[in-house]
């Protein structure tokens, strides 16, 4: 089984940044991939960005040039650097795993952003 615990979120103005992490724990040497899902109150989740063990990184297209996804793979954590937030970005935001062919997801991290 693999542990996911997600830290960073929080509330900050429109145009400013923060950075999300998570710390995978357990049976880590399976990981395939990681990433960070979305999830707006009334809105569907919706995948932020990914990065695979390769290091191969997909973005949805309306965070591309403002958000990096990166791992560190000595702390088997992933980050998501999030630069210029819009209110739009307000969501909760969720760590997942692809573990062999099982989802692992963190409990989520509130980030709000402010007009």
């Amino acid at each position: 089984q693999v542990q996911l615990v997600e830290s960073g979120g929080g509330l900050v103005q429109a145009g400013g940044s923060l950075r999300l992490s998570c710390a995978a724990s357990g049976s880590i040497f399976g990981i395939n991939a990681m990433g960070w899902y979305r999830q707006a109150p009334g809105k569907q989740c919706e995948l932020v960005a990914r990065i695979t063990t390769g290091g191969n990184t997909n973005y949805v297209d309306s965070v591309k040039g403002r958000f990096t996804i990166s791992r560190d793979n000595a702390k088997n954590t992933v980050y998501l650097q999030m630069n210029s937030l819009k209110p739009e970005d307000t969501a909760v935001y969720y760590c997942h795993a692809l573990w062999y062919s099982t989802n692992y997801w963190g409990a989520g991290t509130q980030v709000t952003v402010s007009s």
